[in-house]
């Protein structure tokens, strides 16, 4: 799958609705952005920490769909871990999904968010999918 095509299928769903778009998919990295904005962010003011949960998991997930093992359906997220280092206010966020196991059964991800602008790293993020295969 290319970067557009997860860009036309997140359309009507979470990631479409808070603005992630997918840059690039290549072998084992996939790399998106969000833009930051109001809506984001928590009532203290800072950018809430599950826009940065959702930008990570999506990006492990898309690459997690991109390299599932032949014959596999589909795939869930089976753990999610987050490291809040920062946060940011304003700009865009990246992040870059790096894929550390490409199993059969498991796919285990790791993932870097960055603030543009400042270059600093607001959250480091571990997420393993569970591949799903059709029932027999």
């Amino acid at each position: 799958m290319t970067a557009d095509d997860f860009n036309s299928a997140s359309t009507g769903t979470l990631p479409g609705y808070l603005g992630i778009r997918v840059l690039s998919v290549g072998g084992r990295e996939l790399r998106a952005e969000l833009p930051v904005r109001p809506e984001l962010m928590a009532p203290n003011g800072y950018l809430h920490a599950g826009s940065l949960v959702t930008l990570a998991d999506t990006c492990c997930g898309y690459g997690c769909r991109a390299n599932l093992a032949e014959g596999a359906s589909g795939f869930t997220t089976i753990e999610l871990k987050s490291n809040h280092l920062g946060t940011a206010l304003d700009g865009t966020i990246d992040c870059v999904a790096t894929a550390a196991h490409l199993g059969r059964t498991t796919q285990v991800w790791d993932a870097v968010v960055t603030h543009r602008e400042t270059n600093r790293t607001p959250a480091l993020f571990r997420c393993t999918q569970m591949v799903l295969y059709p029932k027999a």
